[in-house]
């Protein structure tokens, strides 16, 4: 399958939506959309008594709203300094890009954007929440963990619209060549980076795993399971879920250009998500033996 001929700005008509550099990309949109509808389903959860089993909400409705705005600071700060540090700075090539044109850093809209990376910076987002309100911290994790998964599915999704974070090579029918005019325009005289052999379209793979599969896993937990009493269970659920698929999925997504070689053919990304691993697997321990207290009052009524 060719790639479809996709321009990464946003067309209306035959009309670009630009002023002057400034473009509104597909890319930005799946973060729009992950952002919006993840802050929306958030809102339901702490108004629905039902998966808090008479326990009072982490969370007020308000609150939710104040978060949002730092997890997504989180998001795109964090996003970017992670693909700088692990990605930009361990490449040669990439380091000199950078020193000839360090405004580049700036450039989000364009891509280069770390999971882990992102996924710190909004744990520095949640621990600064969770301190200044005086909230529970691996409580307040347990209520956007499930929310995180719809964020993941639109970022991959952005992923594959723009053409980046392909998969190796493959004569799997999935196959897809990712190469077109608009990427050869953007990459000329260099022609398409990706090449022209089919490829696996690890970005959906990613999308279908880290995004569809681990939200209906967490949604399982949490509506049929009551472990948003768990307290820790669902931040380390997370975790190990997505370490795993991460893990996995490295074997057919193409390591990044100049990255050094780790022992064993360990790529970066499976560097990374070890130690989700490891700590999502002591959280789950934890969570798991520690029995769930009686609810202390009868839940708060909630305002229509």
């Amino acid at each position: 399958m060719i790639f479809p001929d996709i321009d990464p700005v946003v067309h209306i008509g035959p009309v670009a939506m630009q002023l002057g550099p400034l473009a509104l990309r597909w890319y930005a949109l799946a973060y729009v959309a992950g952002i919006v509808l993840g802050w929306q389903y958030a809102v339901r959860l702490v108004k629905s008594p039902t998966p808090w089993g008479g326990h009072k909400p982490t969370a007020t409705g308000e609150q939710v709203d104040d978060l949002v705005l730092w997890i997504t600071l989180g998001i795109i700060l964090g996003g970017r300094i992670g693909y700088i540090l692990f990605y930009m700075l361990v490449n040669p090539e990439q380091r000199m890009a950078l020193a000839a044109s360090p405004l580049d850093v700036f450039k989000v809209w364009e891509g280069g954007m770390s999971f882990h990376g992102g996924f710190l910076g909004v744990c520095a987002a949640v621990i600064y929440f969770a301190h200044r309100n005086r909230i529970d911290l691996l409580k307040l994790g347990d209520l956007v963990a499930p929310v995180a998964p719809i964020g993941l599915f639109f970022g991959r999704c952005a992923n594959f619209i723009n053409g980046e974070l392909w998969g190796r090579v493959t004569d799997s029918p999935l196959g897809v060549i990712f190469c077109n005019d608009t990427i050869r325009q953007a990459h000329y005289p260099y022609g398409c980076p990706a090449g022209e052999l089919p490829r696996h379209p690890s970005q959906l793979y990613e999308a279908a795993l880290e995004g569809v599969l681990l939200f209906a896993i967490l949604q399982v937990l949490v509506w049929r399971f009551k472990w948003l009493q768990r307290r820790g269970a669902l931040v380390a659920t997370f975790l190990i879920c997505y370490g795993l698929f991460r893990f996995a999925l490295e074997g057919v997504r193409n390591p990044d250009k100049g990255m050094p070689e780790f022992p064993l053919g360990l790529t970066m990304g499976m560097m990374l998500s070890l130690p989700m691993l490891l700590v999502g697997g002591w959280l789950l321990w934890k969570a798991l033996k520690t029995p769930v207290a009686p609810p202390s009052s009868a839940p708060e009524p909630v305002q229509p």
